[in-house]
């Protein structure tokens, strides 16, 4: 849905496709501005409701009750004030990391996730209370496949004792950087609450259509 929206009003504000292209700029108070963030905040709206949904569909499966509720967006645009001055906040990639904020920061199917806080030294006032929202990637979607087999996957679940239901290459443990390494160069403007153990995955395997993978 944010990348249907994204699409729609980058083509109706005269942008062009691809990373290396000028921007394209609306004016937040055009019709074509408001438009815009209303459809951003739906997807916004959107994606919040599917975990609630996901998490509640897998309490009923497992039995289990919910102790605890971690939300955070990433790839969405925020209205904040900084240093006295209003902004659109754009965090690509990114998730906000305020003074006593939590967040979400996920990894591979094969590696630990984590519960963050944001802290208060000055680095992360420069970097507009901002964090990672996950490991990131070593190797793109078509070269993960390209360069890897499926049997190295298996391996590697199985190693972790990680049951997974579905996937394919792209989204390999070995494509990702290892979420440890990518926290301790952050370590400064947030702090692990809790680190989460994934057991099982369950993903649309090969053989599922998606237009948006890269």
């Amino acid at each position: 849905m944010g990348h249907s929206t994204a699409t729609k009003y980058l083509k109706l504000a005269g942008g062009k496709d691809g990373m290396n292209v000028p921007p394209a700029i609306l004016e937040a108070n055009s019709d074509l501005g408001r438009a815009y963030l209303a459809g951003m905040e739906l997807g916004g709206l959107y994606a919040y409701v599917g975990r609630e949904w996901v998490v509640e569909r897998v309490r009923q499966i497992v039995g289990g009750s919910v102790l605890d509720s971690v939300h955070n967006h990433h790839n969405f645009a925020w209205r904040e004030q900084h240093a006295g001055q209003t902004y659109w906040v754009v965090r690509k990639g990114a998730t906000p990391a305020f003074p006593g904020q939590r967040g979400f920061v996920g990894s591979s199917m094969g590696d630990d996730a984590v519960i963050i806080e944001g802290v208060e030294p000055p680095e992360s006032a420069a970097m507009l209370y901002s964090t990672i929202h996950g490991a990131g990637r070593l190797f793109g979607r078509k070269e993960a496949k390209r360069r890897f087999r499926r049997t190295e996957m298996d391996d590697w679940l199985r190693t972790r004792g990680v049951v997974l239901v579905g996937a394919d290459l792209d989204e390999g443990p070995m494509a990702y950087r290892r979420l440890p390494d990518v926290l301790a160069e952050h370590s400064h403007t947030i702090k692990v609450q809790h680190t989460l153990c994934p057991f099982a995955v369950a993903m649309a395997g090969s053989g599922e259509f998606d237009p948006f993978k890269d």
